[in-house]
C-alpha cells in the first residue's frame, strides 16, 4: 500500500512537470530578428505580438537623407506602425515649408545633386568630358573685343565748326570789359570755285575730327553739329570755358583777295588768359598737318581781335585749314580725302600737345 501511494504521486509529479513545460513552450515568444526586405512578400506579424522596441526602428526618418525617388516602404510589424513613417515625413522640416516641387526645378538637394557637390569617397562622379555628349556642330559664342585704352583716354577736346547757315549782326564784345563790338557771328566766306558755304566745309572736317579723336577714346564736345543754329562767337567760348576742356579747335576756312594766297594758318590770342598755352599747342598742331597734308604752311598769327579767343579761359586755337579763294586749295578742301589729311594731321598735333 505505501508502495503504491509512492507510485501514484511520483506519476502526479511527472505529469504536472510536463504539463508546465508544454505550456511555457506554447506563449514563450521567439526573439527572432527583424524581417528582412525579401521577406517583405510574407505575412504580416499579428499586432499582439509586436514587440514594443520594433516602434522605433519602423518610424525611423528616411526623410532625413533626402532622396530624388521614394525610397521603397520598409516591412512593418502591424498596422499601426505604418503610420509611424507618414507622420513622420509630415513632420519633416523639408516637406512643409516649401511647396510641390516644380518638374524639373529641384527646391531641395536630391542624392544625385548632393553627390555630385561632394567630394565623399564612393560618390558618383561626373563624366570626365562632359562636352564629349555635346552636338558636335552647336554653335560658339565668340569673344568679345577687349578694347585697350586709346592713346587720347582722358582727354576732352571741344570743336567749334566756324560760322551757320544764316548771320547775326547784331553786336557783342570783342573781349570782357572791352567797348570794342562785332557781329555776333557771320556766315563766313565761300567757294569762289565750287561755291560751297566755309559752314559747311567747317562741319564736314569737324564731324570726321569728332568721330577720329574720339575713336581714340577722347572726351569730345561741339558747339554746333547742324548748320541750322544761332550761336555767338562769345557764347561759343563760354560753352567750352563750362565744360573744362582742354583745348578748343575753332574750324574755319580762309580768304583774300589774293587769289594765291594759300596754306595752314593758327591763330591765337597774344595776350591774357593761357596766351602762351595756346602758342604752346599750335607749335604742336601747325607741323603735323603741314606733314599729313603737304599743305604750305602760312604761319601762327597771334591777335587780340577775335571775339572767341579773348573771350575762352581754356587754350584755344582757330584752325584756318586753306583758302577758299585759292582755285587749287578751294577744290581740296571740298575733296573727303584731303579732308581726311586734315583731321589726321590735326589729331596727330593734339596727341604731341598732350604728350601722347
Amino acid at each position: 500500500m505505501t508502495r503504491m501511494c509512492k507510485w501514484i504521486l511520483a506519476a502526479l509529479f511527472c505529469a504536472a512537470l510536463m504539463g508546465g513545460m508544454a505550456l511555457a513552450a506554447s506563449t514563450a515568444v521567439p526573439l527572432a530578428p527583424l524581417p528582412t526586405p525579401s521577406a517583405a512578400s510574407g505575412a504580416q506579424t499579428p499586432a499582439s505580438t509586436a514587440l514594443p522596441t520594433e516602434r522605433p526602428l519602423a518610424t525611423e526618418a528616411p526623410a532625413e537623407t533626402p532622396q530624388a525617388e521614394p525610397a521603397p516602404a520598409r516591412p512593418q510589424a502591424s498596422p499601426s506602425a505604418t503610420e509611424a513613417p507618414t507622420q513622420a515625413s509630415e513632420a519633416s522640416p523639408t516637406q512643409t515649408p516649401y511647396p510641390t516641387p516644380t518638374p524639373g526645378i529641384a527646391l531641395t538637394p536630391t542624392a544625385s545633386a548632393a553627390a555630385e557637390a561632394s567630394a565623399t569617397p564612393g560618390a558618383s562622379a561626373a563624366p570626365e568630358d562632359i562636352f564629349a555628349s555635346l552636338p558636335a556642330d552647336m554653335p560658339t559664342v565668340p569673344p568679345l573685343a577687349t578694347r585697350e585704352p586709346g592713346r587720347l583716354t582722358g582727354v576732352r577736346i571741344g570743336i567749334d565748326p566756324g560760322h551757320q547757315a544764316q548771320g547775326n549782326s547784331e553786336q557783342e564784345a570783342v573781349a570782357p570789359g572791352s567797348s570794342e563790338t562785332k557781329a555776333k557771328v557771320s556766315t563766313g566766306t565761300y567757294g569762289r570755285f565750287t561755291g560751297v558755304p566755309e559752314h559747311e566745309v567747317n562741319l564736314a572736317v569737324s564731324l570726321k575730327l569728332r568721330d577720329a579723336l574720339e575713336a581714340l577714346g577722347c572726351e569730345v564736345y561741339m558747339t554746333r553739329e547742324t548748320a541750322d543754329v544761332d550761336i555767338s562767337n562769345q557764347e561759343r567760348a563760354i560753352m567750352m570755358n563750362e565744360l573744362g576742356v582742354d583745348l578748343v579747335l575753332r574750324i574755319h576756312c580762309n580768304g583774300s583777295t589774293n587769289e594765291s594766297a594759300q596754306g595752314i594758318g593758327l591763330y591765337i590770342r597774344a595776350t591774357g588768359t593761357n596766351a602762351d598755352e595756346c602758342l604752346r599747342a599750335a607749335e604742336a598742331l601747325l607741323p603735323a598737318m603741314v606733314e599729313a597734308t603737304g599743305a604750305e604752311s602760312d604761319g601762327i598769327f597771334r591777335r587780340d581781335t577775335y571775339t572767341g579767343l579773348n573771350w575762352s579761359e581754356v587754350p584755344s586755337i582757330l584752325v584756318e585749314m586753306g583758302f577758299m579763294t585759292n582755285e587749287e586749295e578751294d577744290h581740296k578742301l571740298n575733296d573727303p580725302a584731303y579732308q581726311d589729311q586734315l583731321v589726321e594731321g590735326m589729331v596727330e598735333g593734339v596727341c604731341a600737345y598732350m604728350g601722347r
